[in-house]
């Protein structure tokens, strides 16, 4: 394997689902709260397609979450949303670890805006990002993974990529990559090694 492509949030970061529940619980709303609502409206998904593909803004996506979760202050919502996620830094330095030793290497993130993105770090980071917003698609829709892997200068079949999402990993594998379902660091860094036959640690 010859590439290495990963998702940013819950993967380069703390778990997202995590900061979800924070928020929930500072609104005085149930901590599963946000998660049930995607789980079981689809409207709701339909509107994170909207916002993931560029269809609207933030702000917008902002307005619709808070009337459907019943959060009145809708000011900076998706921001407060995303407030507890912070940097997972043995995977970040993994990922560096991997471009400096000659590993092609890529971001496909499902964006909700671009806020929580360090950009000025892309260049040393990847050699090809991917944010769902800017190129008008989304995981696990199979063109995103194989624009993924273009972008890095490799076909889908030498590239291993690494998400926290179940359903991301298997629209991975469809297009021929080999996913790995990240767990946590401890679990994905030795698999990504193996694959790549790479230290990165």
């Amino acid at each position: 394997m010859k590439g290495l492509l990963v998702d940013f949030g819950g993967v380069l970061t703390t778990n997202v689902f995590d900061s979800f529940r924070d928020f929930c619980v500072k609104e005085g709303l149930k901590a599963e709260a946000f998660l049930d609502l995607f789980r079981t409206n689809p409207e709701a998904r339909r509107e994170l397609r909207r916002v993931e593909t560029g269809e609207i803004d933030e702000d917008a996506f902002g307005e619709i979450l808070g009337e459907m979760l019943g959060v009145e202050n809708r000011v900076d919502l998706v921001n407060r949303l995303f407030a507890g996620m912070r940097a997972d830094v043995p995977m970040v330095d993994a990922v560096r670890t991997a471009k400096a030793a000659g590993v092609k290497t890529g971001l496909i993130s499902n964006s909700i805006g671009a806020g929580r993105y360090d950009r000025s770090q892309f260049p040393e980071m990847y050699d090809g990002v991917v944010i769902s917003a800017e190129v008008g698609m989304h995981k696990p829709q199979p063109e995103i993974y194989r624009l993924g892997a273009e972008r890095v200068g490799l076909s889908p079949e030498e590239c291993v990529f690494v998400d926290d999402l179940r359903e991301n990993c298997e629209g991975a594998e469809a297009v021929g990559m080999i996913a790995v379902l990240h767990r946590g660091a401890d679990t994905t860094i030795p698999r990504v090694e193996e694959l790549l036959g790479v230290k990165l640690t």
